[in-house]
């Protein structure tokens, strides 16, 4: 739950800065958030949240 609440911030945070910065419009931002949202109760959502995982572990093992 937490990976995925802080996923959620950062890519707000992401879009935020797509928005302000990169023009991004709000039109735009509401496409991509539909997309996520219906993404999310199809099919492939379990490999993505799966690959999410992986690639979170694989960053969480990164040694400085």
């Amino acid at each position: 739950m937490i990976l995925s609440i802080s996923g959620v911030v950062l890519l707000g945070i992401v879009v935020f800065l797509f928005f302000r910065k990169d023009n991004l419009k709000a039109s735009h931002g509401l496409v991509c958030a539909l997309f996520g949202f219906y993404l999310a109760g199809t099919g492939i959502a379990p490999s993505i949240k799966a690959g999410g995982a992986s690639l979170a572990s694989l960053l969480g093992g990164i040694k400085f």
